[in-house]
């Protein structure tokens, strides 16, 4: 419960309030001037000192230490912190002294973002500092950052750390804690270093629809909407496979797409119902060469991100250089269970399943079953960057079946540290084979497989126009960001990862609150017990407050046979 603003939010309005009345603004609309940065000016000033007579900076006010006539201060920007130096005189040349004595030393916050102007210099203990020579208000902080502490050895006391808070407040946290910006960085140049990479190959950038009116591409249980003007149902994708693969009938060598998937599922510390996936297509190729351009793509992403294809993740050296470790599908549950389920019927399989162990309900076919095998008894093995290859047919609608091996698909996924991060094969491209795929998918949705694909009669037409041979990869990006920041979980390499609705804060009245304190002093209480312990209320004031609170959702009223009692939720 809350009531009203807290004292520091009150006592930065008045400042807030205070600042005009001085004829400042504390919003400015007019743009600010930068040609200098904290981390430009650390690092580079005494190599050239004649650089920096004439600078303005922008930026957060973060400490401050006011000793009189003079003033320490730190103020931080997007690349890090510098020290301000602030001299009243100054700052204040005439007999007015309202800029220093006023706003600076008592309508000023932590928070608040400043422009400054002045020069660098060093200071008697070898500090790199700004002497200040003018400042602007840009932005007044109206909420108080939480106050994180550093000793002289950088280490942090009183952190900003909790997750909840974080992940909700992500504008404070990368406030508050500025390190976990390099993450973000990283994941950028992750991104760019693969872009690049894919344009000098020749590679062209598409973008293809987010609404779709049938969610294939992928085995998941799609988020629907609808469309009122058309009056029909949409689905975000799944993933935008089958509209890449109309563009390479259409004629296009090789396209791909950097883009938002959306699947309506569960979320733990590796997905997100909202994830960023990469996903490519070249023609003339099969999984094969498509092996050899992950790991050359990959090892290029390490070392633009880590300075080396090595990348220490939880404790392990992964190395991004290849050649990777190829493992079928089969070779590895038989590696890492003894069982080989190669030639097992469905029946077997599942029963395989009892035996070790692994729940499994009747709508899983063949694939399922031996991916739930798969998933329980071999992932969390691959360390090292490893294909597994050649996948059960069943297991894979849209793959090409393998050119020697009866029964399988030519498909690998790439694992890392036990997590799969890329998706490839050699696309089918027969539009029989297609079709019947398809309806074998339709067979087992009717079984009650809520994530078997659908019917996709456009993309068959496609293939029938004619498709050449294709090999398709898709990387979860978000994945591959863990990995090469070594972070555990997909919440930290999102900016907005998904969260629970937010409990709003339900402001009282003063009579609501103490109505409400007493109810709450246990788990419930008499109706009339309540009510004598306010004999100064009259009886409207306690039927609107009662009212009030019970329409809020705050309290409820319950009958029984001891009566009437009120309980808080």
């Amino acid at each position: 419960m809350s009531i009203g603003l807290s004292e520091q939010e009150i006592l930065r309005r008045e400042s807030l309030k205070q600042l005009r009345e001085l004829g400042i603004e504390p919003y400015p609309a007019e743009a600010y001037e930068v040609n200098a940065y904290a981390e430009d000016i650390n690092k580079n000033y005494e190599r050239d000192k004649t650089a920096y007579k004439n600078i303005s900076i922008a930026g957060r006010l973060m400490t401050r230490r006011i000793m009189g006539s003079a003033s320490f201060a730190e103020l931080q920007d997007s690349t890090g912190r510098v020290q301000l130096y602030l001299k009243r005189d100054d700052l204040c040349p005439d007999e007015d002294k309202t800029l220093y004595n006023t706003v600076f030393k008592k309508l000023l916050d932590l928070g608040d973002y400043i422009g400054v102007k002045g020069y660098v210099f060093t200071t008697q203990t070898g500090e790199i500092s700004v002497h200040v020579t003018s400042f602007t208000v840009l932005a007044k902080s109206l909420k108080p950052l939480p106050v994180v502490k550093r000793d002289d050895d950088g280490n942090i006391y009183d952190g900003f750390t909790d997750p909840e808070l974080r992940y909700r407040m992500r504008y404070v946290d990368l406030t508050v804690n500025p390190d976990y910006k390099q993450i973000f960085i990283k994941r950028s140049k992750v991104i760019n270093t693969m872009r690049n990479y894919f344009d000098e190959q020749g590679w062209m950038e598409v973008e293809t629809p987010i609404l779709q009116p049938i969610h294939g591409g992928a085995a998941a249980r799609p988020f629907a909407t609808h469309h009122n003007t058309l009056d029909m149902p949409l689905y975000l994708r799944i993933a935008n496979e089958l509209y890449l693969k109309r563009l390479i009938v259409a004629g296009f060598d090789g396209v791909y797409e950097f883009g938002k998937m959306f699947r309506n599922e569960g979320m733990d510390r590796t997905h997100n119902p909202e994830f960023t996936s990469m996903e490519i297509y070249v023609a003339y190729k099969d999984y094969v060469w498509m092996m050899a351009m992950v790991e050359e793509c990959l090892e290029k992403v390490a070392i633009a991100t880590n300075g080396s294809a090595i990348v220490n993740v939880g404790g392990h050296d992964i190395n991004f250089e290849g050649p990777y470790e190829k493992l079928t599908m089969y070779e590895s549950i038989q590696k890492y269970t003894g069982i080989d389920v190669s030639a097992m019927t469905e029946e077997e399989i599942a029963q395989t399943c009892k035996d070790l162990g692994i729940e499994i309900d009747p709508s899983m076919g063949r694939g399922k079953l031996i991916d739930e095998i798969f998933g329980a008894k071999v992932e969390a093995n691959l360390i090292q960057p490893t294909y597994i290859t050649d996948y059960p047919i069943e297991m894979t609608p849209l793959a090409k079946k393998h050119r020697s091996s009866e029964g399988l698909v030519e498909r690998f996924e790439l694992f890392v540290k036990g997590k799969e991060i890329a998706n490839a094969y050699s696309e089918l491209n027969d539009p029989i084979d297609q079709k019947e795929r398809f309806e074998d998918q339709l067979k087992l949705a009717a079984r009650g497989d809520d994530e078997a694909m659908v019917m996709d009669d456009d993309f068959v037409r496609a293939l029938e126009y004619g498709m050449p041979p294709t090999s398709g990869l898709g990387i979860g990006i978000d994945r591959l960001v863990m990995l090469m920041t070594n972070q555990s979980t997909i919440q930290e390499v999102l900016f907005f990862p998904q969260m629970r609705p937010e409990k709003k804060k339900i402001e009282l009245t003063a009579e609501e609150a103490e109505l409400y304190a007493l109810v709450a002093e246990g788990e419930q209480a008499l109706l009339t017990d309540v009510k004598a312990k306010l004999t100064d209320w009259s009886n409207k004031k306690w039927d609107t407050t009662l009212k009030a609170l019970t329409g809020k959702g705050i309290l409820k009223v319950a009958k029984t046979d001891d009566g009437l009692f009120l309980s808080h939720k």
